[in-house]
């Protein structure tokens, strides 16, 4: 079986109008299990599935290509999205791989000059091999944008808020644009989350997640997803999908699902806490430049306000005196802990030059060394601030 299943529809709404984003995270994909009465999505965790006859089943025949739990995650998240069909992936580079995989020789490709590290790696070390063509462009720049299409340009990949200069792009201006040019638009949402923006709303043609991130949101597993409209797009993913095989388990998914429900409050405590950091950085004499969405000096502020709910937990800034406090602020401070990842509940603090992006070192997407990227969690601000301030005092 690789067809994308039935149209995602979400759950019933007691006949009072559809559900709102909170109660769709907590129910969608997600009735109690018929069998046990069970209020949570249980884990199928099984390999195969009996069958009454030869090809006669319950619409299951094999979990690389269809597990009960894994359904569930993707309904309930394709709902959130506002999607009529979703695929998940034991990755988001898999998910992401599964998209690119919908080109084919000669096709040509626009990526963010900013893109994250292992997209540029995935498009230019292994997809170009294949004979995709591709061009790293700044895609929150439509003049620039435009010049850069081909007659061979298949697709545009943007991230809004990008990672990691949190640049941000007009979706439905480059959707209009892409369309006119006879491409499809793929929208990495990692950053943002369907809570602060559903770019399929906005135009794009699919979206895609690392559900690692914010969905899943507690730093206890890794997966990927794709959300689209699009019913010969979400065949051909899911014929990948089943085909290369690159998908969760059951345990997983039922961790997403587990991190989806509180998706909606974390948000809103992840975005108050990377607001009162903006606001410390931005007057500290150490720093030389905040990146953040939020901010009305950010080129893109006006863009986020009107296509984002709240600007985000990410917050990116520059050190005056240049990498070498970089790396001593990186490894000064106690609650945001020095690692890669993001989104989730604790604070997180990286290099982006010789960690997360050490890939692009030395390309048109390279880093500059004196940036830090945070990952702001939800825990008592005045914590945060007060690591924060010790770790920079030494630049004050």
């Amino acid at each position: 079986m690789t067809d994308p299943g039935p149209p995602v529809t979400g759950p019933e709404a007691a006949g009072d109008g559809p559900l709102g984003f909170e109660s769709l995270a907590v129910h969608a994909g997600q009735p109690p299990d018929p069998g046990t009465g069970a209020v949570v999505t249980p884990i199928f965790q099984t390999s195969t599935y009996a069958q009454s006859g030869v090809g006669q089943h319950l619409g299951y025949d094999y979990s690389r290509t269809a597990n009960p739990t894994r359904n569930a995650l993707e309904q309930c998240l394709a709902s959130l999205e506002g999607a009529t069909h979703g695929l998940a992936f034991a990755s988001g580079m898999a998910a992401a791989d599964a998209l690119l995989r919908q080109l084919g020789p000669g096709d040509h490709l626009l990526i963010p000059d900013d893109a994250y590290g292992g997209t540029y790696r995935l498009v230019s070390r292994v997809h170009a091999r294949s004979g995709i063509c591709y061009l790293p462009v700044a895609t929150h720049d439509l003049e620039a944008l435009e010049r850069a299409f081909t007659d061979n340009t298949r697709m545009v990949w943007v991230e809004s808020p990008s990672n990691p200069l949190l640049r941000v792009v007009d979706i439905a201006a480059v959707a209009d644009l892409a369309h006119r040019h006879g491409a499809m638009l793929v929208v990495d949402n990692t950053f943002a989350t369907p809570y602060l923006q559903q770019p399929l709303a906005l135009g794009a043609d699919a979206v895609v997640h690392s559900t690692t991130k914010y969905l899943g949101g507690h730093s206890d597993v890794v997966g990927g997803f794709i959300a689209t409209s699009h019913d010969d797009l979400a065949t051909g993913v899911a014929f990948v999908q089943n085909s290369a095989g690159a998908v969760p388990g059951p345990f997983d998914c039922f961790l997403v699902l587990r991190g989806i429900k509180t998706l909606a409050v974390r948000m809103e405590r992840h975005c108050d806490n990377a607001e009162a950091v903006v606001e410390l950085l931005s007057s500290h004499p150490g720093v030389e430049r905040v990146y953040y969405p939020g901010l009305a000096a950010h080129p893109g502020y006006n863009i986020a306000a009107r296509q984002m709910r709240r600007s985000g937990g990410m917050v990116s800034f520059t050190l005056r005196g240049g990498e070498e406090a970089a790396l001593a602020v990186a490894g000064a401070t106690r609650l945001f802990t020095l690692a890669e990842s993001l989104g989730a509940v604790e604070s997180l603090i990286e290099h982006p030059h010789r960690m997360t992006h050490a890939s692009v070192v030395g390309s048109p997407l390279a880093v500059d060394p004196a940036l830090l990227r945070l990952s702001v969690g939800i825990e008592t601000v005045e914590d945060l601030l007060k690591d924060l301030s010790r770790a920079l005092e030494p630049f004050a």
